[in-house]
């Protein structure tokens, strides 16, 4: 019964999400209604003690990342540079291969080291008048963006400083690059089939006579400029942004040390604020490289800029408060349901698989899927039987660096399902609904998770790694 439980309001959640109900309601009603089927006694405690301190301490961390994204994202709208992007990429591969452009510069940013959440912001408004002038339906967009940044980028090619890829190091001892030649063809096997899909639907499409849409929602503004930048000033701020995250996570931690403490200037004798910076610096240097960028559009572009600066961060910045609340509504949910004893049978009937691999990508992919979060269902998993895993490993002689890869790949499996706070943010920035648009998502996330037995196939018939 305590199975049924966490699954009925797993499935309830992903219902109402599809439905085009907001989670940030329903997220806490799914949560709370198997707490109250559960142990009625421990509603309240839960709501509070762990939904509430889990979604509070998400937006503490990130809001301020989903912030700065979207003003960076909506600055790169008005100030042409999205115009000027897309006219050169027409120009260089074609309008034909719109949606490969996109992949594309979603794959090199998420590489890089931004956020994915912040790549949607940024590369949504190019996206959009891409495939305006190639007459490509909007309702593909989520997909192709989902294929760029979601996917082979952010756990799949080795050395990808997406954090998917670096929790497995502690737990199996290796680094970012554990089996580089796995990581490299499952990446290359998801970007090939990825992109015949995405073609294939955009072929259809254009069979039947169906254009970019019209009265579509969250549309940029047209530019109002009369020139365009050029396109190498254009690109600039996605350029800084990325190099700037590179050296600030390497500055940071070096000027900072592994510990930053300060005594408030308040009255009475307060205990001094101690802030962790090795859990914090990915996230520092993600913000200060914001800036930069931020900095480097309004440098470059102030005039445009300028005309539609205040009302077009006010929409940037209601943008980010609901993509936030999103996602942190659905971190609160994965941890309440991971915190119920039908959670806990899953797992356990997840240990009865034989095979090492096969046990561990299912095991993380589960996980992932029931609480809606890669990185969320990957800790879980690993902190509750990384163990397990190692020691099954070692007795069939399979190297740790594979237990890396695999973990990491599973992670971004079958976690993007329609509560998936990423997904459910890609949607509300494109303004597009799960009904125009998450089959898309779903057929990338079955693309993805195929991937990782390919690559289980590979390893035992090669031995590489």
């Amino acid at each position: 019964m305590s199975l049924l439980i966490v699954l009925a309001a797993l499935a309830f959640l992903m219902f109402v999400a599809y439905r085009g109900y907001s989670v940030i309601l329903f997220a806490p009603i799914a949560a709370l209604g198997a707490v109250l089927l559960t142990d009625p006694s421990l509603v309240a405690p839960m709501f509070t003690g762990l939904f509430m301190d889990k979604m509070v301490g998400f937006l503490k961390l990130y809001f301020p990342v989903f912030l700065l994204g979207a003003v960076f994202g909506k600055l790169i709208e008005i100030s042409g540079f999205s115009k000027s992007i897309v006219a050169a990429t027409i120009r260089v591969v074609g309008a034909q291969r719109a949606m490969l452009s996109i992949v594309l510069v979603c794959a090199l940013l998420t590489y890089g080291g931004v956020s994915l959440f912040v790549v949607v912001f940024a590369v949504y408004p190019f996206a959009a008048e891409l495939f305006r002038q190639s007459d490509i339906p909007k309702r593909l967009i989520p997909g192709t963006i989902a294929l760029g940044a979601f996917t082979f980028t952010m756990d799949a090619l080795p050395g990808t400083p997406q954090i998917q890829n670096i929790i497995p190091a502690p737990f199996f001892g290796t680094t970012s690059w554990a089996a580089p030649v796995l990581g490299t063809i499952g990446g290359i096997f998801i970007l090939i089939v990825g992109m015949l899909y995405l073609e294939s639907r955009r072929r259809r499409a254009a069979a039947l006579g169906e254009g970019y849409g019209d009265n579509l929602l969250n549309e940029p503004a047209p530019f109002s400029g009369h020139k365009l930048a050029h396109p190498l000033i254009a690109i600039l701020p996605l350029v800084v942004v990325a190099v700037a995250n590179f050296l600030f996570t390497r500055w940071i931690p070096a000027f900072y040390g592994e510990t930053q403490s300060f005594i408030p200037s308040v009255i009475g004798s307060p205990a001094p604020i101690v802030q962790e910076v090795s859990k914090i610096a990915a996230i520092w240097a993600v913000q200060g490289a914001l800036i930069a960028g931020i900095l480097c559009v309004i440098v470059f572009a102030w005039r445009n800029v300028i005309v539609s600066f205040a009302e077009g961060t006010k929409n940037a910045i209601s943008g980010a408060l609901l993509a936030s609340m999103n996602t942190a509504s659905e971190y609160g949910f994965g941890a309440v349901i991971a915190a119920l004893p039908g959670f806990l049978a899953v797992a356990t009937a997840l240990k009865s698989i034989p095979n090492p691999l096969v046990n561990e990508a299912v095991s993380v992919t589960a996980l992932a899927g029931i609480t809606g979060s890669a990185s969320g269902g990957m800790s879980i998993a690993l902190a509750a039987m990384a163990d397990s895993f190692i020691a099954n490993a070692n007795a069939a002689g399979i190297p740790m660096e594979v237990l890396h890869r695999v973990a990491s790949m599973a992670s971004g499996g079958m976690d993007t399902l329609p509560h998936n706070g990423a997904v459910i943010t890609l949607l509300a920035v494109t303004g597009l609904s799960h009904r125009q648009s998450y089959k898309d998502i779903f057929a990338i996330t079955l693309i993805k998770t195929t991937s990782v037995f390919v690559i289980i196939g590979l390893y035992y018939l090669t031995g590489w790694v």
